[in-house]
């Protein structure tokens, strides 16, 4: 129990009186009774007070936090007495994740409820624990202070962002892909299932006119048919030292920004997400020095679960990335064409030429993809004006880095790979609008 400032004023109150009492002897006696009856109102309001066991905190949060993004917390706080509760709650929350709010006021009437709200934005992946909430309430006459700990300790795992597939999945229903950037394809292909009948164009094959339809209708009439539903799609993920790198985020600038990894993942999840849904199977690899973890491509909800728990710790290794034992691993467990999703970092050309050399074998049966992450120091510096020899100089190194990394994606194009090379907060979008592409195209 703590002394509030009105308790400390009231105490002051009889200095006073206690000073008087060398002049004026009787003001001694006014002076204890005065005490006394301070003491009398502190008792007071000690008894007419909420007790900590009428008090009820609970903590709501999703079982898994999403990663790089505004987790919502919620704190409930029940009052069971008749008395009103005036509070500020301090959740004792991962310290490694930077909050919005740190202390919560907060307010409940006699056998009332209050909810309290902050949000968490986890910067990396793997486990975490929540500790204890801690409360400091006054007394119904604000005489006293009282501080209670409630024991909600609990561990919490943080995710790649799962809330982006929560949005993809509610926009899709609601036919509203695009205000993300997303492509809304019919998935309408060479080969599959019937979709409909419709009329002749110039443009189509002569070998999809249905004759039968033609012949009862007597103008040519064409099959559609919707795109087959089991295409395999693998994301090979690199987790190499170069992957730990950090990437800026401009919409928050006082942090440091997820790593190039955290990226890679978030994407890889997504793309998963869309893949499942589109009917065709999901798979998933990682690598540093070795293989660390295959998952053949299946369908379903439980391989989109399956793949979440692979990915959500997955961290990067301070050695160097073996992509072409990976791509070797792949070609041999993957007999069936396959869109392979590559997302790496491209460092030199001289590292680069194995990686071209497996691809031009891998591409003879899959279809490879080599998604990589353009660094923004390097985009941001090359082109602009100059004011300065310093600046001149900074220009020129970052063209010349940047015309080193089109000549290894020029490369691995012309290896029969395609190549997929953006900012990292265009990294999802890019990649699933790829993915897209290539199914309407019925290259897949």
């Amino acid at each position: 129990m703590l002394p509030t400032p009105r308790l400390l004023m009231l105490v002051l109150l009889a200095v006073p009186l206690i000073a008087g009492a060398a002049f004026v002897p009787y003001l001694a006696w006014v002076a204890v009774i005065y005490l006394v009856v301070v003491g009398g109102v502190l008792v007071s309001d000690v008894l007419l007070s909420p007790r900590p066991d009428q008090i009820e905190v609970e903590r709501l949060h999703e079982s898994r936090l999403s990663l790089g993004t505004a987790n919502l917390v919620t704190i409930l706080v029940a009052n069971t007495s008749a008395r009103p509760l005036r509070f500020v709650v301090r959740d004792e929350y991962p310290v490694e994740m930077p909050v919005d709010v740190d202390l919560l006021p907060g307010e409940a009437g006699p056998f009332g409820l209050c909810e309290l709200r902050y949000h968490l934005r986890p910067q990396r992946r793997g486990d975490y624990q929540f500790g204890d909430i801690v409360m400091r309430y006054d007394g119904v006459l604000g005489c006293h202070r009282r501080q209670v700990r409630f024991p909600t300790a609990r561990p919490v795992q943080v995710y790649p962002n799962l809330l982006e597939a929560r949005k993809y999945d509610l926009l899709i229903r609601r036919g509203q892909l695009r205000t993300i950037g997303l492509r809304s394809i019919r998935q309408l292909g060479q080969g599959g299932e019937f979709e409909h009948l419709r009329n002749y164009t110039t443009n189509d094959e002569y070998r999809r006119i249905n004759w039968k339809a033609t012949a009862r209708r007597a103008q040519p009439i064409v099959a559609e048919i919707e795109a087959e539903r089991s295409q395999h799609v693998i994301a090979v993920i690199d987790a190499g030292r170069l992957m730990a790198a950090p990437v800026a985020d401009p919409s928050h600038p006082d942090d440091p920004g997820l790593t190039r990894l955290d990226y890679v993942v978030n994407t890889a999840l997504m793309l998963s997400f869309v893949v499942l849904g589109k009917g065709d199977y999901a798979g998933m690899l990682t690598f540093a020095g070795q293989v660390e973890n295959f998952i053949a491509p299946r369908k379903g909800k439980a391989q989109f679960h399956r793949l979440l728990d692979a990915l959500y710790n997955v961290q990067p290794q301070l050695v160097e990335a073996d992509l072409p034992a990976a791509l070797t691993y792949l070609d041999q467990h993957q007999q069936r064409r396959a869109l392979i999703v590559i997302f790496t970092d491209l460092s030199n050309p001289a590292a680069a030429q194995p990686l071209i050399s497996h691809l031009r074998r891998l591409s003879r049966r899959h279809l490879p993809l080599c998604v990589t992450i353009s660094d923004p120091n390097i985009t941001g510096v090359a082109g602009h004006p100059v004011q300065d020899s310093q600046a001149l100089f900074r220009r020129l190194v970052a063209e010349q880095l940047a015309d080193e990394r089109r000549m290894i994606l020029d490369q691995i194009q012309r290896s029969g790979a395609l190549t997929l090379d953006v900012p990292a907060t265009a990294l999802t979008v890019s990649v699933v609008n790829t993915y897209l592409r290539l199914k309407e195209e019925a290259r897949l």
